[in-house]
């Protein structure tokens, strides 16, 4: 019974953002596409610079010149916090419409641009690296990304709509409650994300690396 409420629920908030949902995906992707792109604007120079600087790091992790996995899983799951953090703050904003937008869009470029430029510089060691570095935590961390910033882009609407639009009484606490319960509940995943990126994904990189 109770797990039933939970999706109905849930397929209510998906069913009422729909759009939303829709924009802010198609977003991200704008972000991955207009990452990849970026790769290839680089010159010479600066892909060197820049492979010079990967290839190093590759190297310290090969010989175990890196935080240890408690290092870096506290240093991600505050990078995370502290991002999702930020998308809540500027969801009780009026003015932290566009900004939830750039953020959106800078997660999806970071995102393009990484495995772009892995690829384009290692070919298929290059994919295998990006497959291990990056999708591992990011099956969890873009659509947790899309869930925090569509409520935050819906919450600011209706902040927006209840300053504005005459007529509109409607109570404004309640709202923000179930707001920052999702937030929250959503934001519970960047514990698993951090594990991942902590404790998986090095081990599967140093297993490429060490097959180079």
């Amino acid at each position: 019974m109770k797990s039933n409420r939970i999706y109905e629920a849930i397929h209510a908030h998906v069913a009422e953002h729909r759009t939303v949902y829709i924009f802010t995906s198609i977003l991200f992707l704008i972000g991955v596409v207009f990452g990849a792109i970026v790769v290839n604007s680089l010159n010479v120079t600066q892909r060197h610079d820049l492979f010079t600087y990967v290839s190093q790091f590759f190297s310290e992790m090969d010989n175990g010149f890196v935080a240890s996995s408690s290092e870096l899983f506290v240093h991600s799951f505050l990078h995370y916090g502290k991002y999702f953090g930020f998308m809540w703050i500027l969801g009780i904003s009026i003015i932290g419409l566009p900004v939830i937008f750039v953020l959106l869009f800078i997660k999806g470029l970071v995102v393009g641009f990484t495995v772009g430029f892995l690829v384009n510089q290692m070919g298929a060691q290059g994919f295998l690296l990006a497959f291990v570095a990056v999708l591992p935590q990011n099956i969890i961390l873009v659509p947790a990304f899309i869930i925090v910033g569509t409520a935050s882009v819906a919450f600011c609407l209706k902040m927006i709509k209840q300053t504005f639009a005459k007529g509109m009484n409607e109570p404004i606490f309640p709202q923000f409650l179930r707001y920052s319960l999702l937030v929250l509940c959503v934001g519970a995943f960047v514990t698993i994300a951090s594990f991942f990126e902590a404790y998986i994904s090095p081990v599967l990189m140093r297993m490429i690396v060490g097959s180079f």
